[in-house]
């Protein structure tokens, strides 16, 4: 049965934050609120989270994951950013993208794309994603929490754990967040692709 942490939009309670790393730290995977929507989201090294993850999406092996970072510093740590898209990223960031980039060695194999070597990145704008991530002080392995034949994301923490009660660990509500996914572009080849339209306005990169 998932633990339900009810959590102030603004002014995270550190009690509670620091329980919620404690389980992700532990193995747990949570679903938690970002500037988008909701997300899944477990510890880098958590082979058996990345599992659940598939499971519960139904995702094949071509899905992108993505690593959910505190700041840019971080962010630079886990993919290759050439001096051209640097600056555009940057000031992308923090905001309602999914940056897609050639991983570096820090990123386990098990999460690359299996042809490109590639692997989503981005930066939440959201206090309660943040807070998480500080504590943590590490990346999230993330995925948009969009079930199956479903079209819309699940936006209500309590319907979250409704749903989800026996397959994840923990449900961490802030109450509204976004309802819309991240703007995804690809930046792996010669040309930025936008893979998916959604919070983040497209139009700065076309």
């Amino acid at each position: 049965m998932a633990k339900y942490f009810d959590v102030h939009p603004d002014n995270p309670q550190t009690r509670t934050i620091g329980q919620v790393v404690d389980l992700i730290r532990s193995g747990g995977l949570v679903a938690y609120p970002t500037d988008s929507c909701f997300a899944l989201g477990c510890a880098l090294g958590n082979k058996d989270g990345l599992d659940r993850i598939r499971e519960i999406r139904h995702l094949g092996s071509n899905h992108h994951f993505t690593l959910v970072c505190r700041d840019f510093a971080q962010l630079g740590q886990f993919v290759q950013i050439n001096n051209a898209l640097f600056r555009a990223i940057k000031a992308a960031t923090p905001g309602s993208y999914t940056f897609i980039l050639p991983a570096t060695r820090e990123v386990p194999r098990r999460l690359l794309h299996p042809k490109k070597k590639t692997v989503g990145v981005r930066i939440p704008d959201h206090t309660v994603a943040q807070a998480i991530l500080t504590e943590l002080g590490e990346p999230l392995l993330s995925s948009t929490l969009l079930l199956p034949d479903e079209t819309e994301p699940l936006t209500q923490g309590w319907e979250i754990k409704e749903r989800l009660d026996h397959v994840i660990d923990a449900v961490i509500d802030s109450g509204e967040c976004g309802t819309e996914p991240t703007t995804v572009i690809d930046f792996s080849q010669d040309e930025p692709e936008i893979v998916r339209r959604g919070a983040g306005d497209p139009s700065r990169f076309e």
